[in-house]
């Protein structure tokens, strides 16, 4: 298999989004719905359950939510007013069903569904614990961790079992949780991963990105708070929050790139902190210069910003085709070069003759930006400029993005110079850290308490990291092949 989308392989990948429905007749018809708006967070797999008032129903299927979904008979057979779902994408490991989530279980106290965006970053401790207690795992999931911690609890109540559960786990997580009782939905007291509340008439609705509710036509309540668990009943909802209050380290980085640029998160429009990021970005990073291009798609927004603030002009100097499916079954370096422009191409006529600004999100290992820079050349353009919406990324994510190991970063690697040097750019110019928190709103970065987890850029992880610091390599990868959010 040959990926045609060059610029999709070297992007930091959220892993994953959930949506759950309380209260609405044909539940799993609105998460199928409300997962189609969610599936730029994860392209791999798609699940649903729901919760008929006596039995749990599943459906879960690799591939993209349309073409699993959006079929009758499936939607059908998961009966009930109470459904949840996710989307995924896998980090290392196998890619196999039984990772799909939401993942299930019997447990005493009945049926419980679990749908989970973020990673446990002592998952493979705790593991090697419930292992030697007796537990048999069925998946390669740090999800599951939840399942046997809430199975083996001592508490008597399920909720009791449930907060006992989340309280010896660290890292990121927000979660929808189905079980005989009710629904509850929850996020990590730094509220790392995002998850909203929304109300469809009655129903309550729960949503990695407002957007999803917008799809559905569900009305925004509110965000989740970090450390809260909303507990839901039919449509009456209760709210608890068992943890010590920390201040909230969101992932900054749902704004540079994950989120959809339609939605909201905390209470500010992402297309616009994009567009703010790209305007301080040519604030920081000036060039002389005759087109402003973005690399589709997600650095328009930004590429917008830069050009309103530099005064050179917006063009779409590349053009994706958006009928391109995500393989091209043919190996071999002289086909995949061809298969690589049947997703993206330089629009020649354009470019030619002209000094070019390239705005992108982000450069992980650079291999992107190289492409890019030489199609440009190859067009034409007298200059190539790369500006990256972003702090240049020195750091492993162990909160639920799929990001490589550090000695494949490129700026982990390289300084300035060495990193133009390698795309083969003419000039290369990142937002600086207080340049992103500025965007934001913000004067600078807070040193002693930012507001953000921007671990990716900075190293500070906000969270222990059990599994990173104290299991070697080739233990982690045998005690537990994937992680997944």
């Amino acid at each position: 298999m040959l990926t045609t989308n060059p610029f999709d392989d070297d992007k930091l990948r959220e892993e994953c989004g959930v949506f759950g429905v309380s209260g609405a007749e044909g539940a799993a018809a609105l998460v199928a719905l409300g997962l189609h708006a969610l599936q730029h967070r994860g392209q791999e797999a798609a699940g649903i359950s729901s919760f008929d008032g006596t039995e749990f129903h599943s459906y879960r299927a690799m591939g993209h939510v349309a073409g699993n979904f959006d079929r009758d008979e499936i939607i059908r057979g998961l009966a009930g007013e109470v459904a949840c779902g996710h989307v995924r994408y896998s980090t290392t490991g196998e890619t196999a069903l039984r990772n799909v989530q939401p993942l299930f279980a019997d447990l005493s106290s009945g049926g419980f569904a679990v749908a989970h965006n973020g990673n446990i970053s002592n998952a493979l401790r705790l593991k090697r614990d419930l292992v030697r207690r007796g537990s048999i795992f069925q998946s390669t999931s740090d999800t599951e961790v939840i399942i046997h911690l809430v199975a083996t609890s001592s508490y008597r109540s399920l909720l009791d079992r449930f907060i006992d559960a989340l309280k010896q786990v660290e890292g990121a997580y927000s979660l929808i949780v189905m079980t005989p009782e009710g629904m509850i939905a929850c996020r990590d007291p730094l509220g790392i991963r995002p998850l909203v509340m929304g109300k469809l008439g009655d129903a309550v609705i729960f949503a990695s990105e407002t957007v999803a509710l917008d799809v559905v036509g569900a009305e925004f309540v509110r965000a989740v708070d970090p450390g809260e668990l909303v507990i839901v009943q039919g449509t009456e909802t209760r709210s608890i929050r068992p943890f010590a209050s920390v201040a909230p380290r969101p992932c900054i980085f749902e704004y540079v790139y994950f989120s959809r640029p339609d939605s909201i998160a905390d209470d500010r429009s992402v297309y616009s902190v994009r567009k703010a990021i790209g305007a301080q970005l040519a604030i920081e990073h000036p060039v002389e210069a005759d087109l402003v291009i973005p690399v589709p798609d997600s650095g328009t927004p930004a590429a917008i910003g830069y050009a309103q603030q530099s005064g050179i002009p917006f063009e779409l100097g590349i053009i994706r085709s958006h009928y391109v499916g995500r393989t091209f079954i043919q190996p071999g370096d002289k086909v995949r070069h061809l298969g690589v422009k049947l997703k993206h191409n330089a629009n020649r006529g354009l470019i030619e003759g002209k000094r070019v600004v390239l705005i992108d999100d982000s450069i992980v290992r650079g291999t992107t930006s190289l492409k890019i820079v030489q199609m440009m050349r190859e067009a034409g353009a007298a200059e190539v400029h790369m500006r990256i919406a972003s702090p240049p990324t020195r750091h492993s994510c162990f909160y639920g993005v799929d990001t490589p190991e550090r000695a494949k970063l490129l700026a982990a690697k390289l300084d300035l110079g060495g990193m133009t040097d390698f795309i083969h750019a003419d000039s290369l110019g990142f937002v600086s850290i207080d340049g992103l928190y500025k965007a934001l709103g913000e004067a600078e970065r807070a040193a002693i308490r930012p507001g953000y987890c921007d671990a990716c850029f900075t190293g500070d992880y906000p969270t222990s990291l059990t599994d990173q610091d104290e299991l070697a390599p080739v233990e982690q990868f045998s005690m537990l092949e994937e992680r997944v959010g």
